[in-house]
């Protein structure tokens, strides 16, 4: 794949150093010195931050990726489409602002009963939405320079080094709860300004807009293009609904929960964030040249790789989760989010592996249809989280995200595939399945003859034997078995050169 396979590896490496760091942080740091309150306070700001940005966006992240092959020039300005994606933004947020002074009493009213530090601190949701949306901003101008590992460093791994140091000056007493939530929100306006300044650094972009360069045609295109894209924004933000309604409706100790469930999930499609950030310029760049030959090759490979990978890290998480809850700092506190991993780990293999299918018809002339799939995915999430939050609580909130994505994907392929004659499915994808039945199955055999030798009771030095025990063999089980299905030519060369530099 070229750039692709580059940029998303050292993606990928910026992901899992962040990963690692996030690990820790959220382990063995967060449950130590944040209360489950405080954890679900920093869960909700976040989310309804996020939301609100993309929202505010008003499709500009798709936009510059889908019309760049049309502002892309050899002096390197490309006709001002950076300068584009600096005012739309603006000109969103301006309208949000003025949308959240308006409703701002209603929305602390909807917490004020189970969630009152919602309302102590909801002034600071307005600057926290600034910063998360031009980081995005900045982070998307980067990425159509197929330029990610700096953006990719500064959101997975500074975002997260600097939170670690708040975390651990409040948890130690150094500053107040007012001060943290403070620099907490802080963080990512420090991460704005490295994309930014990153972005001057590389000397290729221009905030100069050049207005003769768009005709009433082409204006009339992009205004309706990014009109659409923002509705869609809603997608890829369904875990975000889903921890404001959790907040409104059992509190932030609950949400704290669902915040450790979630974050242990998320893991599952770190490898996508890369992968689908450097190969969304290729497909539109394709779709472009009319060249759904391409279109469908790039598909059905970052659909392959996707669901091997997602499916493997959430194995490995899952087979593990007893032991990790029982080290970590009150971990009883937390162990009833297992079920949340399961239902949310399937939902994040569900959505990686099949996503690229959304941005193949965002590109399309068909992309007005994307809102129709937008309306179906909002509407059966917040449907269902209204039914299976009161039924099952945190765990129902998680399976609301797993039926929405399922309904959402479904409709959306069969879409795809008719109009657009592109199919995401192999018949890889059955032997990963299958592959990962075996696997399971091998794990419920462990868990019934082997885990009770380990030792007679339980005892955290047993459990952690038994956990590195099983998942060394079946790591070298998975490795054997993905090694001889063949799952694609870029797998077999990546095992080719690990044994080329084994035997070397």
């Amino acid at each position: 794949m070229g750039v692709i396979a580059r940029q998303s590896i050292k993606g990928a490496l910026a992901n899992y150093l962040g990963v690692a760091i996030g690990f820790f942080t959220t382990f063995f740091v967060l449950t130590d010195c944040l209360s489950q309150e405080e954890i679900g306070l920093t869960r909700v700001m976040v989310d309804a931050a996020m939301l609100f940005s993309g929202l505010a966006q008003l499709g500009t992240n798709a936009s510059i990726i889908r019309f760049f092959p049309f502002f892309k020039s050899e002096d390197e300005k490309n006709h001002g489409i950076f300068g584009w994606s600096i005012l739309i933004p603006f000109i969103g947020f301006t309208i949000f602002a003025l949308l959240f002074f308006i409703f701002k009493e209603d929305i602390v009213e909807v917490y004020s009963q189970k969630s009152p530090l919602i309302a102590n601190y909801a002034y600071l949701l307005l600057p926290l939405t600034f910063f998360a949306l031009y980081l995005t901003v900045f982070e998307t101008n980067a990425s159509v320079l197929l330029r990610i590992t700096v953006p990719r460093l500064t959101r997975e791994v500074g975002i997260r080094v600097f939170n670690l140091v708040c975390y651990l000056l409040y948890g130690k007493g150094v500053i107040s709860l007012d001060l943290f939530v403070l620099l907490f929100c802080l963080s990512y306006a420090l991460a704005m300004l490295i994309n930014f300044v990153y972005l001057l650094s590389l000397g290729k972009i221009s905030f100069r807009i050049d207005w003769q360069f768009i005709n009433r045609q082409r204006l009339k295109e992009i205004v309706l293009y990014t009109l659409f894209m923002t509705a869609t924004v809603l997608a890829g933000n369904i875990p975000l609904i889903n921890s404001l309604f959790l907040g409104a409706q059992t509190g932030l100790a609950l949400t704290g929960v669902y915040t450790i469930a979630f974050y242990i999930a998320n893991i599952v499609e770190v490898p996508y964030r890369s992968l689908g950030a450097i190969s969304r310029p290729m497909i539109a760049q394709a779709v472009r040249d009319d060249n759904w030959q391409e279109v469908n090759r790039l598909g059905q490979q970052v659909s392959l790789h996707q669901f091997l990978v997602s499916a493997l890290i959430f194995y490995f998480i899952f087979i593990n989760l007893t032991p990790l809850f029982a080290v970590i700092p009150h971990g009883s506190e937390y162990v009833g989010g297992i079920g949340v991993v399961f239902f949310l780990g399937l939902a994040k293999i569900v959505n990686s592996s099949l996503s690229i299918g959304t941005d193949i018809l965002n590109y399309s002339r068909h992309y007005p249809f994307s809102l129709l799939f937008i309306g179906i995915l909002t509407a059966s999430a917040i449907i269902l989280n209204n039914s299976l939050i009161p039924l099952w609580s945190i765990k129902g909130s998680a399976c609301a995200t797993l039926f929405s994505y399922v309904l959402y994907f479904m409709c959306l392929l069969l879409f795809i595939g008719k109009k657009l004659k592109v199919g995401l499915f192999s018949s890889k994808h059955l032997y990963i399945l299958a592959m990962m039945l075996v696997l399971f199955g091998l794990d419920l055999l462990w868990t019934l003859l082997l885990t009770p030798l380990f030792a007679p009771h339980p005892h955290i030095v047993a459990l952690l034997c038994d956990a590195v025990a099983k998942t060394a063999v079946m790591l070298v089980i998975s490795i054997v078995v993905v090694s001889r299905l063949h799952i694609s030519q870029d797998v077999d060369n990546f095992f080719d050169k690990m044994l080329r530099r084994k035997r070397g």
